[in-house]
């Protein structure tokens, strides 16, 4: 399998404005909107060409699809909202706006992509067969590196997944201790204490990564922690702190 070195595994998300060239993406305020145009009344006349896409996870994992060849081909098992919402119906559980997280905008399909934790819910997919949650990870080691779509794939999903996770971890205020609400199609959380509303937004950890060559021999030296995957090695790293 060939890998293009100048590309990180989770780099070059196409629905990010940076990376995207098919026009400027919806913002999240209209996405909201759009969103509640959808779900909560039966009308939908404020955006009636857009659809909705929606990449479930539960416990950490992405919903996938692969095709039987040698080797796998995977997709990300993108849901219209209308099958997430049976899918929720058939499971008992009730599909709010406030679970959903706005990813971003796509003029190529006129379409907008969300994510969702379903860790709480008891999900069956029913009828969509092929389709399984799947750790990232696994996804990042079948990814064949030279495959820009299948690269733009595997940043979407780490997008989505990082926010997701920031959203599980900033349930309560930590000025405070009350419960924060997402806000912006979750792009942020404000605190619901009417004195407080102090606003959070996504935490990001500064790192290290470097890569310790050997010219003269044409070689790198790559680390491997004996509980990760056999055919996983990565570049030495470390998180920078400034309490550290």
């Amino acid at each position: 399998m060939s890998i293009n070195v100048h590309s990180h595994a989770f780099a070059g998300n196409p629905l990010l404005s940076k990376f995207s060239f098919s026009g400027h993406p919806l913002p999240p305020s209209s996405a909201l909107e759009a969103l509640n145009a959808k779900i909560g009344l039966p009308n939908t006349h404020s955006y009636p060409s857009l659809s909705f896409k929606v990449l479930p996870f539960k416990n950490g994992r992405l919903l996938a699809s692969s095709e039987a060849s040698s080797p796998p081909i995977w997709h990300l098992g993108w849901l219209g909202l209308d099958d997430l919402r049976v899918i929720f119906d058939k499971s008992g559980a009730q599909l709010s706006v406030d679970s959903l997280v706005y990813l971003n905008s796509s003029a190529e399909d006129d379409a907008v992509y969300w994510a969702i934790d379903v860790s709480a819910e008891v999900i069956e997919l029913g009828s969509k067969t092929g389709l399984r949650f799947v750790e990232l990870r696994t996804l990042m080691v079948a990814t064949d590196w030279s495959d820009l779509q299948a690269m733009g794939s595997l940043a979407i999903a780490g997008h989505a997944k990082a926010l997701l996770e920031w959203h599980n971890v900033s349930r309560f205020c930590g000025h405070c201790g009350e419960k924060t609400v997402p806000m912006e199609a979750g792009r942020r959380k404000q605190c619901s204490n009417g004195s407080c509303k102090k606003r959070i937004y996504p935490r990001v950890d500064p790192v290290v990564i470097m890569l310790v060559i050997d010219r003269e021999n044409d070689r790198a030296l790559l680390a491997k922690r004996p509980m990760r995957l056999h055919r996983l090695y990565t570049c030495l790293s470390a998180l920078g702190s400034i309490a550290w």
